[in-house]
């Protein structure tokens, strides 16, 4: 097996850890986690760090092009935008990452870092194995190990019964930023887009009516729709107080805490099948097997072209009971209940030339080509998922648990918080169950703004809608 990732990764840390910016925030009490007005938001990894100069790239050889006439070549500039737009991180992301990175322990960040990274698994079968060298979801501040947990008193406090480090009762919530870079982007992206739109429409040639119109102000209300229920996640977030385990009330109670096993273990999720792909110490999983699917079209002129994109085959999800503890105490969360799941970025990822046998490859073949006369190019498995120790926020109904489930623990009912579970399948007036890994810290630091999520749609909207009424 070859490790392409963990020399370049360690390279990237130390590169980090001199950084004379760095130097300069040293803990979370020197970053303002009021995000502001405006924020300007840089990637702060060597992959968001290409995409944005590929943007940039883009973006000023179209502007360029434009200057000496030729208005289409705005299409390199929309394309930029959207890879700058895209590249940007939330506004707190970038400086949580540098807190992260001053608050870990260097050896244990080290140990992350060999772990991760590209792995050549089959040279001659072109098969590969990636997990993401950084993941904004994982701890900010330091957690404690498995070594320091107490398996005998799952629900108990540990030590001195505070909270967290990273807990919200002792550091507050973050606000993101009403604006960033990327609503610049953005907004550059749709001036761009109506230019050229209406140039088309106004061409006698193209012939395009008003169809360009049409599809931007779709795409603007189909992204109002979403944005706006994604800031509705992000207020309930923010508005919603988060309570300590030990003090947990009946009702719907916003919970923040790292995943413990629960005296029934754990899951090992072996994805699609395969004992080649397999992940142990989850609690809850999402898996998806995607084919790039390649199909020949011909046009109204005759002229054929090659036309590829990634079908999900198949996919499955799952989860199982686990603690949520926050150092005063211990919860029982029921993973599989919950209907809203955010995993954040994903675990592992698997891809391959060929399918993982040859059996399996002849007959994705021949399904494809069935189906629609595709061929397949290439195989891809994704994981998404909850592991024992990551970090974990949770919106859910609490509800007493029977005396019986309290008996198979050995429970004595002694403290209040054993004596109820967190459910996550039923909704509360005004309150939307959800399971997230990552703390409200981080989870919120990488969220965007009301105004980036429903308003820069609906200006795109208004945009289509106008040029409706111009043609």
């Amino acid at each position: 097996m070859g490790d392409l990732g963990p020399q370049a990764c360690k390279h990237v840390l130390e590169k980090v850890h001199d950084s004379p910016i760095l130097r300069g925030l040293m803990n979370i009490e020197d970053l303002d986690l009021n995000g502001g007005t405006f924020k300007v938001n840089l990637p702060y990894n060597w992959i968001g760090w290409i995409i944005w100069v590929i943007g940039l790239l883009l973006t000023l050889i179209g502007f360029a092009l434009t200057a000496i006439g030729e208005l289409s070549s705005l299409v390199l500039s929309i394309l930029g935008l959207i890879l700058l737009a895209f590249s940007s991180p939330g506004s707190l992301e970038s400086s949580l990452h540098k807190v992260r990175q001053n608050a870990i322990d260097p050896a244990e960040l080290e140990a992350k870092a060999e772990a991760s990274g590209l792995s050549i698994d089959n040279w001659w079968m072109q098969q590969t194995s990636y997990v993401p060298t950084t993941d904004p979801s994982d701890w900010i501040l330091p957690a404690p190990g498995p070594s320091t947990w107490d398996n005998s008193d799952r629900y108990g406090p540990a030590g001195d019964g505070s909270p967290l480090p990273e807990h919200p009762v002792k550091i507050g919530t973050p606000t993101p930023a009403t604006m960033t870079l990327f609503s610049v982007y953005i907004i550059l992206m749709i001036s761009c887009l109506l230019i050229v739109s209406a140039s088309a429409m106004m061409d006698d040639e193209a012939d395009v009516g008003i169809i360009p119109a049409i599809v931007i102000a779709v795409i603007g209300l189909i992204g109002a729709l979403i944005g706006y229920f994604r800031a509705r996640m992000v207020r309930q977030m923010i508005d919603t107080p988060t309570s300590l385990v030990r003090s947990a009330p009946a009702g719907n109670p916003e919970l923040v805490g790292q995943v413990r096993p629960v005296d029934e273990g754990c899951l090992t999720v072996v994805v699609d099948g395969n004992q080649n792909m397999v992940v142990g110490n989850m609690v809850g999983y999402k898996w998806e097997y995607e084919q790039y699917q390649c199909r020949t079209t011909t046009d109204s002129e005759g002229n054929s072209k090659e036309e590829c994109h990634w079908v999900t085959i198949r996919s499955d999800a799952g989860g199982c009971p686990f603690i949520l503890h926050d150092g005063t105490g211990g919860i029982r969360v029921n993973a599989h209940s919950f209907k809203r799941a955010d995993y954040g970025q994903y675990l592992k990822r698997w891809d391959g030339r060929f399918a993982q046998t040859l059996g399996k490859q002849l007959m994705s073949q021949a399904i494809a080509g069935m189906l629609g006369g595709a061929r397949v190019k290439k195989h891809r498995w994704t994981l998404y998922g909850l592991r024992l120790g990551n970090p974990v926020y949770v919106l859910g109904e609490t509800k007493p648990r029977t005396s019986d489930a309290l008996a198979a623990e050995g429970l004595d009912g002694t403290l209040a918080n054993s004596l109820i579970e967190v459910w996550g399948h039923e909704d509360a007036p005004g309150v939307k169950c959800t399971l997230q890994r990552g703390t409200e810290l981080a989870n919120l630091g990488r969220s965007r703004s009301g105004f980036e999520l429903v308003m820069l749609p609906i200006i795109m909207m208004i945009g289509g809608i106008a040029l409706i009424g111009l043609a």
